[in-house]
């Protein structure tokens, strides 16, 4: 195992997540990500302090709250994957997890593709489309969505995927949920789900990270 940022290793170890070969195989995604970056554009974030932030740290928090990823086989579902994140990242740490990415735009999910290839996942599968026009998807423990749309389009789009104890969880920033959260509640009072929000956190680089998330009464 190389050297990677002491606070990131400790972040991720304390989350769960301390397999040597994980940070290594992170490390080979990001000097792909970096390779491919310069045929065309996939992300803005390839500086080595902000990949191992904004796209390994931010990926994996989800962790902290939500514990039944370490569930053997439990099925995944990151709606507007982009780069793969957090697909790749949750697939590197979740090697007994099932996880789908999908993203509408094709050179993106084609990156997803050879990274899986690349690192040797056999847990990741990856399609190409809108999330409003998979009908067919089969149902989900979870649901992600990060840096993409808003909540209720997203729940929207995928609510029918949801498992009947699935979750949707959506990355939010700390400004962005109180508003968001009020309006949902109280649009979804008398509904069959029902919204709620995780203590807001702080991740290695000093920024702040909330999740809002929903599930079936």
């Amino acid at each position: 195992m190389l050297n990677y940022p002491s606070d990131i290793v400790d972040f991720c170890s304390n989350l769960g997540i301390n397999n040597p070969e994980f940070f290594d195989k992170c490390n080979d995604l990001k000097n792909l990500l970096i390779e491919e970056n310069k045929k065309y554009n996939l992300t803005r974030i390839v500086d080595d302090i902000d990949f191992w932030n904004k796209h390994i740290a931010d990926s994996l928090s989800i962790l902290k709250y939500f514990k039944e990823f370490f569930k053997k086989g439990i099925t995944v579902a990151d709606v507007g994957c982009g780069a793969g994140f957090p697909s790749l990242v949750l697939a590197l740490a979740l090697p007994e997890s099932k996880v789908t990415a999908i993203d509408s735009i094709g050179k993106k999910t084609s990156f997803v593709k050879l990274s899986s290839e690349k690192l040797g996942l056999k847990n990741l599968s990856v399609i190409t489309g809108r999330a409003r026009e998979l009908k067919c998807m089969k149902e989900c423990d979870i649901v992600t969505a990060r840096a993409v749309g808003e909540p209720l389009k997203i729940f929207k789009e995928t609510s029918t995927w949801l498992s009947k104890t699935g979750k949707l969880i959506i990355y939010r920033s700390v400004t962005e949920t109180v508003t968001e959260l009020k309006t949902l509640q109280t649009q979804f009072k008398h509904d069959y789900f029902q919204w709620q929000k995780t203590e807001d956190f702080t991740l290695p680089n000093g920024s702040m990270r909330t999740f809002l998330y929903c599930t079936k009464r």
